[in-house]
């Protein structure tokens, strides 16, 4: 009799991804990215995964990796065609690691998608023409090298602000004296009682910003929702979402949930937190960590679903290893090939 096949073979490593500039918001400042990078070959096809875990979620690279190495057998025994129980399986196997289970999440769909010789959007029944348009992200930073950020962001007909600290006003005005394009606020939780939300906010609605990305630390939303009670801007979940079972305990103090697959761990959870909002009423935004075209083109694939986009983590490196999504006059352009549809970088001479 002929031997049964042999399992999925899983390889995974560290990839360091080097910032274009120092990258700052109110939680850290740093120069480059540590990301986890798996490969998962079987029946001749090889599903590429990438997961950006960072310290706000208690997550690490190295924590990452020795999760994913300690449930090899699992992951080795399993049948990828199967990617709905396989994800399910994964994640009851690994308590938190939010990252890793997107890195496997990920490389599971681009698998199926190269198995049957689809774009991940056609497998999801997606249209690519719906795509919206992305934000481009601007860091804290000195009133100098924001004006020069803002003008090497030509290009982006969005701009997204990162705020939170006492330099907000210089901020703002820095960017003012450069341009007057449709700006994003993201606050990273760095407003910390309500009463300096509601007086910032209130200052924002005339500085043309579209929104307010997370001006309060998440587990203060009874706090957003007094907030939200008293402005006109509509007011953007982010560290307060991650995951389903959040969602309901946000209507009334959010309007938008930014769903990332590195926090709630993978496409198919995405999907399902996606749907979930819409149907809370919530509108919905994809976002995504520093990291390359790999898991930025994952998420890019289910962007004809969302109503915002800020999807740029790839545009803040230097050394990014794959081609994929492309921006051409902010919008996301989706690769056509089979899976993710992402390619290889030819390496430096």
């Amino acid at each position: 009799m002929p031997e049964p096949p042999s399992g999925p073979r899983w390889a995974f490593t560290q990839v360091r991804l080097s910032l274009r500039r120092p990258w700052t918001t109110t939680m850290s400042t740093s120069e480059h990215r540590d990301t986890i990078h798996v490969a998962m070959t079987h029946n001749g096809i090889t599903g590429l995964g990438e997961g950006a875990p960072i310290a706000r979620y208690r997550e690490s690279a190295e924590d990452g990796l020795r999760a994913l190495e300690s449930i090899r057998p699992t992951l080795e025994a399993m049948d990828p065609s199967e990617f709905q129980k396989f994800s399910t399986e994964i994640s009851g196997r690994l308590p938190g690691q939010f990252a890793a289970k997107a890195a496997v999440d990920i490389a599971l769909l681009d698998w199926v998608g190269k198995r049957y010789g689809l774009p991940l959007f056609r497998l999801l029944g997606l249209d690519p023409n719906d795509t919206p348009i992305t934000s481009y992200s601007i860091g804290v930073d000195t009133g100098e090298v924001i004006r020069e950020k803002v003008l090497e962001a030509e290009a982006y007909p969005i701009l997204k602000i990162k705020m939170g600290l006492q330099s907000d006003e210089t901020t703002l005005a820095a960017v003012r004296e450069v341009t007057d394009k449709p700006l994003r606020v993201d606050v990273n939780e760095g407003w910390k009682d309500r009463e300096t939300a509601l007086r910032k906010i209130q200052w924002l609605e005339s500085q043309g910003v579209e929104f307010v990305e997370q001006p309060m630390p998440a587990e203060m939303i009874s706090e957003t929702r007094w907030v939200r009670s008293r402005v006109r801007l509509p007011i953007v979940a982010d560290e307060a979402a991650t995951n389903l079972r959040e969602l309901s305990q946000l209507v009334g103090a959010y309007d938008v949930v930014n769903v990332k697959l590195d926090k709630c761990g993978g496409i198919q959870e995405a999907l399902r937190m996606i749907q979930a909002a819409r149907a809370l009423g919530l509108k919905t935004m994809l976002g995504c960590m520093v990291a390359s075209s790999l898991s930025i083109t994952a998420a890019a694939h289910l962007s004809p679903l969302v109503d915002y986009a800020d999807l740029d983590g790839n545009l803040l490196i230097s050394n990014d290893p794959y081609q994929g999504v492309e921006v051409r006059g902010g919008r996301l352009i989706l690769p056509r090939g089979p899976g993710l549809g992402v390619t290889p970088c030819a390496a430096p001479p």
